[in-house]
């Protein structure tokens, strides 16, 4: 039998959060791996122009797609801080404001991949340029949308590092998901910092215990919730 004020209830909105966090991962690797990693030819602009225009409307779905995971991440972001906040209420809410400045900056971010492919177009204001300075410009685009992720994933660093805390301090959220979560932070700060200040050590495998972390959230907030016992007893104490 459904409980009574099952819509207010935490573990409800546990299981929205999770089934949105499952979306903002599926569609971020998918924009990733199966859309830019097969256009993008590293450090050949015209090869990647080529891509781009013969998949033009792959490159829209994987921009729209990034779109959609940052949809997702806002009422993600609430929910979060409503399950958390029982724990620390600043800390929660300096993880909601990290997170929104995360969300902002990465949705911002999109507009170079617009440009990569308006550059591509067949517009009349173009023909000043030469094709080879197009697709330069092109995937000059496509640097600076690598660096603006990578600047975005400088904020969600903490966020993870702020929510690990949090998790591994609730008591009704298992420990080694707040641990799993700090690392993830970690290896988000790392890999981000590296690509600003030495980017020939940046590196994608880095972000692995990410996916791990944040996939393990995921399916914990889906499957199991939290424990309404521990979350109420913190709550009343709050």
């Amino acid at each position: 039998m459904k409980p009574k004020n099952f819509e207010t209830s935490p573990q409800f909105y546990a299981r929205i959060a999770g089934l949105l966090y499952l979306v903002i991962i599926v569609t971020g690797l998918f924009a990733e791996i199966f859309v830019r990693s097969k256009l993008i030819v590293y450090e050949d602009a015209a090869a990647t122009a080529n891509n781009i225009m013969n998949s033009d409307l792959l490159w829209r779905i994987g921009i729209s797609a990034d779109l959609i995971m940052q949809i997702c991440d806002l009422p993600v972001m609430i929910i979060l801080y409503y399950l958390l906040r029982p724990v620390n209420k600043k800390l929660a809410l300096l993880n909601l404001s990290f997170n929104l400045i995360q969300t902002a900056v990465l949705a911002a971010n999109k507009l170079n991949l617009l440009a990569a492919l308006f550059f591509l177009g067949d517009s009349d204001y173009l023909k000043s340029f030469n094709p080879d300075q197009l697709h330069a410009l092109s995937y000059l685009s496509i640097k600076l949308h690598g660096y603006g992720f990578g600047v975005g994933l400088i904020f969600f660093g903490f966020v993870c590092l702020i929510e690990g805390y949090l998790i591994y301090k609730s008591q009704y959220l298992p420990k080694v998901l707040g641990i799993l979560m700090a690392i993830a932070g970690l290896c988000y700060l790392i890999n981000s910092f590296l690509s600003i200040l030495a980017p020939q050590l940046s590196n994608f495998a880095l972000l692995f215990p990410c996916i791990i972390a944040e996939l393990g959230l995921t399916l914990w907030l889906i499957f199991k919730g939290v424990n309404l016992t521990k979350w109420r007893e913190k709550l009343a104490i709050a």
